[in-house]
């Protein structure tokens, strides 16, 4: 069972740690195995529940995110190469 059925007394109270985070992380990337799992065998009804955790989990960990303050000062010395590839927030565009 995922970590994120919290009961709704408990809901609000619970601290949000990295440990919390990472089990996350971990769970999400189990789900994904699962889902990936499923769909290479033909199962795709069988995925509906974990892409439903996935997404709850997913859901829960951006809200932690827009709720955390941002901690990280921008990029401010890109090189005239590395400012042509980076997005607006200073970080590198994905691949």
């Amino acid at each position: 069972m995922s970590i994120v059925f919290v009961p709704k007394k408990l809901r609000g109270k619970a601290k949000i740690n990295q440990e919390t985070i990472q089990r996350l992380l971990d769970e999400n990337d189990q789900l994904i195995r699962c889902i990936t799992e499923y769909m290479q065998k033909g199962r795709a009804v069988e995925c509906v529940q974990y892409q439903q955790i996935l997404h709850r989990n997913i859901v829960y960990l951006a809200t932690i995110a827009d709720a955390s303050p941002d901690d990280t000062p921008p990029l401010t010395n890109c090189s005239s190469s590395d400012a042509s590839t980076a997005a607006p927030t200073g970080r590198p565009d994905p691949p």
